[in-house]
């Protein structure tokens, strides 16, 4: 029941990313949301300047009190990375020891006195062009952020870059996602269509049910074939895949 219902909320997140129009409500949502599927305990959501100079802008903070990010973004180890123009998610640990980092400035400026130890950085970028980060911390008595942390914000990471690049690109009128031509690409029938479209609206299978007025086993039917025409394995799976349709 947790893994599904895990799901209905990385479903949501994908859905908000592409439907909120304002995009700092849409970047105060995702930070929001995303608290319900991995444990942070303060996080910041920057976007790219839009002029020549390489920084950051407009910041969205989750539980970030006077000290952050943006303003010592020029302390921070990890900026070649961060404006490499490559879309990336990974845990600062991962680049820098424990060791070396507790005695960098940047560390020491930012992650010492809000109490904060371990962090995650979503890297944003399209077509090669840095357009955002979001960074999540954890305090220093936690553990490290893990493996499955990670996964879950690289599936998150190309849905967000490519919302932010509609925005720099003045795209005002945000992508919705099509389910009748995903349905199309993959060959699903009339009623395969209509099930997809409420398992994308985040309804569970006996809400499902009750509006289609069939069985929950007729339900798992038509689900099951969904699954092997879109050659997925599970209901995150193929929302994954409905939303990454959306930036082929």
């Amino acid at each position: 029941m947790r893994e599904i219902n895990d799901w209905l909320v990385f479903n949501n997140i994908v859905y908000k990313i592409y439907t909120v129009k304002d995009k700092r409500k849409m970047r105060e949502s995702f930070l929001e949301e995303l608290k319900m599927l991995i444990d942070f305990d303060a996080a910041d959501f920057y976007l790219a300047r839009q002029d020549m100079e390489l920084g950051l802008t407009e910041p969205v903070l989750y539980h970030c009190d006077g000290v952050y990010s943006g303003r010592y973004d020029e302390l921070d180890y990890s900026r070649g990375i961060l404006y490499s123009g490559t879309c990336m998610v990974y845990r600062e640990t991962d680049i820098i020891s424990d060791e070396i980092r507790i005695n960098t400035e940047y560390y020491n400026r930012l992650y010492r006195p809000n109490g904060w130890h371990y962090s995650a950085q979503m890297i944003l970028a399209y077509e090669k062009k840095f357009v955002g980060v979001v960074t999540l911390y954890r305090e220093a008595e936690k553990e490290n952020f893990h493996h499955e942390d990670i996964m879950l914000l690289d599936m998150l990471k190309d849905h967000l870059a490519f919302r932010l690049h509609c925005e720099t690109g003045n795209d005002t009128e945000v992508m919705l996602i099509d389910i009748g031509v995903f349905s199309k690409k993959y060959s699903l029938t009339k009623r395969e269509e209509t099930v997809l479209q409420l398992l994308w609206d985040g309804k569970n299978s006996q809400e499902i049910s009750d509006e289609l007025v069939i069985s929950v086993h007729t339900l798992k039917k038509h689900i099951m074939n969904i699954y092997r025409k879109t050659d997925v394995n599970s209901r995150g799976q193929l929302m994954n895949k409905v939303a990454k349709r959306s930036i082929e």
